[in-house]
């Protein structure tokens, strides 16, 4: 779009921004998991009823499958973090995309072979 002044304001998403995006957002998620992390471990203190409770509900099939999600987060935001070290002191620069595909194929590996124990014990693959 064109405005008056000849400023052209379009915006294109290249593989750097998306990289920048997701790492931002794979943060968050970290954050909010740490927050949660603590929430739960702050029943400890309440006793152990009330552990054993929020136990009980963080152990629904819904918690298991977001289980899966962080740890594909946790996949994402370490390999990009390695890639922008490899970006920053190594170089690598001139490679950034290329480092971004093998990071973000090396995810969905990764994250699916560490499904499988966590699939395994819904009974999705057949757990005891």
């Amino acid at each position: 779009m064109r405005y008056k002044s000849g400023y052209d304001f379009s915006y294109k998403l290249s593989v750097g921004h998306v990289a920048w995006i997701l790492h931002r957002l794979s943060g968050l998620a970290l954050i909010f998991y740490l927050g949660l992390h603590i929430w739960v471990i702050s029943h400890l203190n309440a006793g152990a009823e009330s552990f054993n409770k929020v136990m009980a509900f963080l152990n629904t099939p819904l918690f298991k499958i977001l289980e899966i999600g962080l740890w594909g987060v946790i996949l994402y935001h370490v390999l990009n973090g390695i890639r922008l070290l490899l970006i920053d002191f190594a170089g690598g620069a001139r490679y950034h995309k290329k480092l971004f595909w093998v990071a973000f194929f090396l995810v969905i590996i990764l994250t699916i072979l560490g499904a499988i124990p966590f699939l395994h014990h819904l009974h999705v693959l057949g757990g005891k």
